[in-house]
């Protein structure tokens, strides 16, 4: 949940904010599973608190489903050519048979920061189709859903398969392997060959991430099952031995929860962001495709009119009767061409923009979920520490030659 304000604001605001200050508060909550098999589906309360006028009131709840958000997504890539439209968690097939609490929950997370990266971005908030998205019933969510045009009408898959061919463009530019025929602004060239790199360095980070989770859980789980074979050994000897390895299995067992808990905030603060932003790259690898198919247009435009101009010098010379339809022609390419240029010139300053709250953004997100990790790691670590170091005496009682450094 964060605040947002209309201008670009100069401190964060909170829920107690005088209601002078505008502020649009968004939030995922209450995940429910509806339906059986391939019917199934996730719905969700969206909370939406605001004194922005043109909202219906001071506050909002509203059921929404994936399937709206995307319909969000859809909506704002459209109409916002060169902003950086936000991602979304991507459509699993295979957890939709199961929808474990743990997958619901990190898509709940991930929806949430979605529409709150929204809410707080100083043109994507003045958007009609958020206003919509936050305050319609659900039938009108259904029914503008079956309106849906533009690429995002594609299936998923198809979808996927865009931002691979955008992918495939930048490597082909960045490792020389084709001219690049949208711009030769070495700026622009720059700027897609750090997405580039930055995607590869995300993607390897996050994998990384996803390992030290794996391995924190199957630490864990040994060291529960470790914990039960000691006890189950303190049982069968008894005595002060016995009692020892009981001690030993229950701090086992303790460190076992310990572990699986950290995992768990690492994969939510750690691993969790860094795929958060792998998306985000893939979404302005969406931005940069947007940006060329408008300097495309603009070129292609741009040599019409030359043809045009050249067939119309023709047909006045020989005093054509289509000079008139020739002329009226020409000034419509024309029109069309300057509109085409100030397209093109909105998106190279949007983008421009774009990039440099995109980097101030990740240096914050990134700062965050990386103190989050050595926090926790080093919680962690003090834990383990701290537990076998107190059954080192218990221990050492057990085996008098230990502290005569005998085996």
């Amino acid at each position: 949940m964060i605040t947002t304000q209309r201008n670009p604001p100069t401190s964060s605001l909170s829920p107690r904010s005088p209601s002078s200050q505008p502020f649009l508060l968004v939030s995922v909550t209450d995940p429910v599973k509806l339906g059986n098999g391939v019917q199934a589906y996730i719905s969700y309360r969206v909370i939406t608190k605001t004194n922005f006028p043109d909202y219906q009131g001071p506050e909002k709840i509203v059921i929404r489903r994936y399937s709206d958000f995307v319909w969000l997504r859809d909506r704002l890539f459209e109409r916002y050519k060169g902003i950086f439209i936000p991602p979304l968690p991507e459509k699993s097939a295979v957890e939709k048979f199961r929808f474990s609490a743990e997958f619901i929950e990190m898509r709940r997370q991930a929806l949430d920061v979605f529409v709150n990266r929204v809410a707080s971005h100083r043109d994507l908030q003045q958007s009609d189709d958020l206003r919509l998205f936050l305050q319609a019933d659900e039938e009108t969510m259904e029914r503008l859903r079956s309106y849906e045009t533009g690429i995002f009408k594609k299936k998923p898959a198809d979808l996927m398969q865009i931002f691979k061919d955008v992918q495939s463009k930048v490597s082909d530019v960045v490792l020389g392997k084709e001219k690049p025929v949208e711009e030769s602004n070495p700026e622009y060239e720059k700027l897609k060959h750090y997405i580039f790199e930055l995607e590869n360095h995300l993607a390897e980070a996050q994998k990384h991430a996803y390992r030290l989770v794996k391995r924190h859980r199957e630490l864990g789980q040994s060291l529960s099952d470790f914990g039960k074979a000691a006890k189950l050994l303190g049982a069968c000897e008894g005595d002060a031995l016995g009692k020892v390895f009981s001690e030993l299995g229950a701090k086992s067992e303790s460190l076992s929860l310990k572990l699986q808990k950290e995992a768990q905030q690492l994969l939510m603060n750690f691993e969790e962001p860094l795929k958060d932003y792998v998306r985000a790259v893939q979404s302005i690898k969406a931005t940069i495709a947007e940006r060329a198919n408008a300097f495309r247009h603009q070129c292609e435009l741009s040599e019409t009119i030359k043809l045009k101009e050249i067939n119309l010098d023709k047909l006045m010379l020989t005093r054509s009767d289509k000079v008139t339809e020739a002329e009226f022609e020409y000034r419509e390419l024309k029109a069309e061409s300057e509109e085409a240029t100030r397209t093109f010139e909105t998106i190279v300053r949007l983008m421009n923009e774009e990039i440099v709250r995109f980097q101030e953004q990740k240096t914050q997100d990134m700062g965050i979920a990386f103190h989050e990790f050595a926090k926790g790691q080093a919680r962690l670590s003090n834990s383990i520490a701290d537990a076998w170091r107190s059954l080192l005496p218990k221990l050492e009682a057990c085996s008098p030659g230990s502290s005569n450094g005998k085996m």
